[in-house]
């Protein structure tokens, strides 16, 4: 029996041949045509090809990521959209998620992680970020759309008792990735914007704080306000 191929014997081979070069394309070549150190992912070494490579000492604006294992998507390229799919296998749930880039925009899908960010962003205190399913689409620098949870565990501020984690739901705010962070009890909060080039600006407000933390509260950079103590910084990881 004669089998017909719905595309045409030679769009059909030219089509496998494309998607054999693409995913035959060796993995650092492959980053640096995906763009992405541009927007701040860098690595000491990367080996294997786009179809299933190794990432040695990863890290994203600075921000550690450790040893990746990195994989192409094959249907978003129907699409004309490259999804590289990153995964910690020596330390399972440290990065597990997806990197999207399309000729306008660029995004992760799917992301959990946990970021240590101690001394990363400006004098905030904050030791780790725990991602989890967080989804979040640029265009030409503009958050689209973002979903999933975040969790932020707060490092000691002159010995005070401060709750240990925040944690809070992504979503686009004038044209940032935002993540608005309460504590249980509500008293603590912080607002983190990001952007895809690794600048960030954030606020912390502790409402709960008493006239005797004042001082030590003070020294680490926060200012007395009408509601509670807020610090503010700006800058990129």
């Amino acid at each position: 029996m004669r089998i017909r191929l719905p595309l045409g014997r030679t769009l059909f081979f030219l089509s496998a041949f494309a998607f054999a070069t693409v995913a035959l394309l060796p993995l650092r070549l492959a980053l640096d045509w995906l763009g992405l150190d541009e927007r701040g992912f860098a690595a000491r070494e990367a080996q294997g090809s786009l179809w299933l490579g190794a990432i040695s000492e990863a890290q994203w604006n600075g921000v550690p990521l450790g040893d990746l294992q990195a994989r192409l998507r094959t249907l978003p390229l129907l699409a004309l959209r490259a999804r590289v799919d990153l995964d910690s296998p020596d330390a399972p749930k440290r990065v597990d998620g997806g990197i999207t880039v399309t000729r306008n925009t660029f995004g992760v899908d799917d992301l959990t992680a946990t970021l240590d960010t101690v001394g990363l962003l400006g004098g905030l205190p904050i030791a780790r970020l725990d991602l989890a399913d967080v989804t979040a689409r640029f265009d030409g620098g503009t958050c689209r759309a973002a979903e999933g949870q975040a969790t932020a565990t707060l490092a000691p501020v002159a010995s005070l008792p401060l709750p240990g984690q925040m944690t809070g739901t992504a979503r686009c705010d004038a044209g940032a990735l935002l993540i608005p962070f309460q504590s249980a009890s509500g008293a603590e909060r912080m607002e983190m914007r990001l952007m895809p080039g690794g600048q960030y600006q954030a606020r912390v407000q502790l409402l709960s704080a008493t006239p005797a933390m004042a001082p030590a509260l003070t020294a680490a950079g926060f200012t007395a306000t009408g509601a509670g103590f807020v610090l503010e910084r700006q800058g990129a990881f």
